[in-house]
């Protein structure tokens, strides 16, 4: 069975960089909005226009979707990427956004603002792959939710951002104390987020392995987090999402 529901095919990434935010006429740098979420843009070096959808085609990669998350610094780079929870048959289309993600490629996102200012964020995607009439159909929505992508919504989740007002320090692995044994883990948080990017409420849903410390990491980590608030048809909103974590052990 299918993760959710293919025909959601329209791109909800590339929005208008205009919108009319909630400015702070005071600031310095009122050129910017007051937020704007990190977004794919349209160029040569943005993630829609690398991955080669011919090339997945040729491979045999039927209709899939992969979701992922990556940090995005404030020059707009890529930091580090995580792939997950993708349909049957998704590897070669998993494998193919590693490939372009990769800092290697050197990608290029455009970068969120908080309070007029570009700032470091986490974004949450979904790429899905179709093959429509005998061609390769590839759309990528920037967010996770499974209604929103069976309505082909233009909702865009809320983005965990470092620095400013946010005491957001990324996600770390568990301690020895809880997490003896060096194992893989994951953690999925439900959160409620107003339409100012303050964190409303915060729960843990699931932990694997349990017992381990990773759903208490996970929360104690976005416990602390301000984020680029949800945006819907181009103006910020306050939601409730779910978003999953990821953990492996360092490498020694």
């Amino acid at each position: 069975m299918r993760l959710f529901a293919l025909s959601a095919l329209v791109l909800l990434s590339i929005v208008d960089l205009g919108w009319s935010q909630v400015d702070v006429p005071s600031s310095q740098t009122v050129n910017l909005p007051m937020y704007r979420p990190i977004l794919l843009g349209t160029g040569p070096e943005a993630l829609i226009n690398r991955i080669d959808s011919a090339g997945l085609i040729n491979q045999g990669q039927k209709d899939a979707a992969i979701m992922f998350s990556c940090s995005v610094k404030k020059d707009g780079s890529v930091l580090s990427i995580s792939t997950y929870r993708g349909t049957p048959d998704s590897k070669l289309l998993e494998q193919e956004v590693l490939k372009k993600l990769s800092v290697a490629a050197n990608p290029k996102f455009i970068p969120a603002i908080y309070n007029h200012f570009p700032v470091d964020a986490i974004y949450y995607g979904t790429v899905m792959f179709a093959i429509v009439d005998g061609k390769p159909r590839l759309r990528i929505f920037s967010n996770q939710e499974r209604a929103e992508l069976a309505k082909e919504s233009d909702f865009i989740g809320p983005q965990p951002f470092w620095g400013g007002d946010s005491k957001f320090g990324g996600f770390h692995y568990p301690t020895k104390d809880t997490a003896p044994v060096q194992v893989d883990g994951s953690a999925e948080l439900e959160l409620k987020v107003d339409a100012t990017g303050r964190l409303q409420d915060l729960k843990l849903l699931t932990e694997q392995p349990p017992f381990l410390g990773f759903g208490d990491a996970a929360f104690d980590d976005m416990s602390k987090a301000r984020f680029i608030p949800a945006f819907r048809e181009g103006k910020p909103v306050a939601c409730d999402v779910k978003i999953p974590i990821y953990y492996k052990p360092a490498a020694f």
